[in-house]
Parts: C-alpha cells; structure tokens; sequence
C-alpha cells in the first residue's frame, strides 16, 4: 500500500515553489501542495489545517525567508501541541554551505534531514520512504 503524505512548502521563491510544486506533483501524484512564503505563514497553516487532515505531513522548510526565517519557525514549531505535530517530518531546504548552522539544523529533532538546493527528488524520496 502506498503513502499518502499531505505536503507544506515553505518558500519565499516564487520560482522554487512553481518548480518543487510541479515536481511534487509528478513524482508523489499529489494534486496539491500547500505553500507559505515564509515561517510565519507556515504555522498559521499548521494550526488552521493540521486537525483536518489524517496523511502524515512532509514540510519543507527554507532557511532563509523574510518575517519568519526556518529557524524561527522550528522554535515556533517546538511550542505547539503534540496533536499539531503529530506524523510530521521537517526537512531542511538550503543553499547555504555554513558547516555551524546546518550543524544546528540536523541536531535539531525535529529536522529530518537537510537538503541542498536543489534538492535531489531521488535522495528526498528515499529518506522520505524510511522515516514514515
């Protein structure tokens, strides 16, 4: 049986979202992926939409956003209720090469994994496959 995963990206770059959505769309058969531009939106999205769904849900989360950066939001996402958390993973989304913050970000349990951008679907599938 096949995994149905609910999927929330988290991108500020209008150009990242059309091609990860497109991606997504094909490799998973998924008909929608969920889009906040930034940390801020991307919680308000957990709490107006976590409860309604029942598929484990995948994040991708960018580093680097404008009103709430991906650091900012895994400290906002640490405060909410287990149930708000619950069948979710967190992955990192970064072109970043700062050996010390990505360091952080895979000490961090509720990250997953970190992905370079662009991310390798092939990589991004396989660790999405042993986690959930």
């Amino acid at each position: 049986m096949e995994i149905k995963y609910d999927f929330l990206l988290i991108e500020d770059n209008h150009i990242d979202q059309f091609v990860m959505t497109q991606l997504f769309k094909k490799v998973f058969n998924v008909t929608e992926v969920n889009i906040a531009n930034n940390g801020r939106e991307g919680i308000d999205w957990i709490y107006e939409n976590r409860r309604k769904i029942s598929n484990p849900l995948v994040i991708l989360l960018d580093i680097q956003m404008p009103i709430m950066n991906g650091l900012q939001f895994l400290f906002e996402y640490e405060c909410l209720e287990e149930e708000l958390r619950k069948e979710t993973q967190i992955f990192m989304l970064s072109s970043s090469l700062d050996i010390d913050e990505i360091q952080f970000l895979k000490d961090n349990k509720y990250v997953t994994d970190f992905l370079s951008k662009p991310i390798s679907i092939d990589r991004f599938r396989e660790r999405l496959n042993t986690c959930l």
